[in-house]
């Protein structure tokens, strides 16, 4: 196997780099799988993407009473609540909010990225996504670039909720993956400063401040995941290597595997708890 640390060829049982002196380069015979599962096979944002979409079709599927429900308020606001998923759908999906937060939901932090509130907010965060994406996972590498994503979009629930329950008192519910893609933003950001390319880290500054901004003025926005989001997205970004600096570690990428098995696993949580607050109130 190649080894993570320094890049030369190695015995997958080595107990420590012969070159670097990494230790547990093979991490007990796993690293040669991990890396061909993430060198070859697993394409961590068409999972991100596949994800969004088919949480989407589902929360639409389990409340179709709701799809043209919603917005109000003029054309703007039938947009914004066009195929928009019921508010029981979104909870048993896993949307996040105060009274989850209150109620130890931690897993609603990682589970409401991957839903929407409607056809509009699905479309724009998956176009960012999209944009956004592959050049983090090319400057980062893709178990580095999840992780990023992952840990920007719960950072952003987390302030989100915690303003909700103790500040604003509000018991709506929050979804969206726009605080992971602010958290995509400022790894680049991180990435432009570091390297030391000013064009390219004050261009992607100015499109976060301007979506930040932009976020005041159009309804329904969680401006508290947009910045705890990019906030997350920074600091993740900060103690990371980049990928021509350092190969993804096999620690780093079980890392990325139990983030989306706990996310996996976190939507099975809401949906039982839910189903069973439903099935004893009715």
């Amino acid at each position: 196997m190649i080894c993570p640390g320094c890049g030369k060829l190695i015995g997958v049982d080595e107990e420590r780099c012969p070159f670097c002196g990494a230790w547990r380069p093979g991490l007990y015979g796993m690293a040669p799988r991990l890396q061909r599962l993430f060198g070859r096979r697993l394409d961590l944002n068409r999972v991100i993407v596949s994800a969004c979409i088919g949480l989407y079709v589902i929360a639409l599927v389990l409340d179709p009473s709701a799809i043209l429900g919603g917005g109000g308020g003029g054309v703007f606001g039938w947009l914004f609540g066009l195929l928009s998923p019921g508010g029981r759908a979104l909870l048993l999906l896993g949307a996040t909010g105060a009274p989850q937060f209150l109620s130890g939901w931690w897993w609603t932090l990682l589970t409401a990225i991957y839903l929407h509130g409607g056809l509009l907010h699905i479309f724009f965060n998956l176009m960012w996504i999209r944009q956004l994406g592959p050049s983090v996972t090319k400057v980062y590498g893709p178990a580095r670039s999840f992780i990023i994503f992952s840990v920007s979009g719960a950072a952003g629930f987390l302030l989100s909720d915690a303003v909700a329950a103790f500040v604003l008192h509000q018991r709506t519910l929050a979804v969206g993956a726009s605080g992971s893609i602010f958290g995509l933003l400022a790894a680049l950001i991180v990435f432009g400063r570091r390297r030391g390319i000013p064009t390219l880290s004050g261009q992607l500054l100015q499109w976060a401040v301007l979506m930040f901004a932009m976020g005041f003025a159009m309804p329904h926005v969680d401006n508290m995941a947009h910045l705890g989001g990019f906030a997350g997205g920074w600091l993740s970004a900060s103690v990371m290597r980049f990928d021509d600096e350092k190969r993804e570690t096999p620690l780093v990428q079980v890392l990325a595997l139990v983030l989306l098995a706990l996310t996996a696993f976190g939507v099975v949580m809401s949906f039982v708890k839910v189903a069973a607050i439903i099935g004893a109130a009715g």
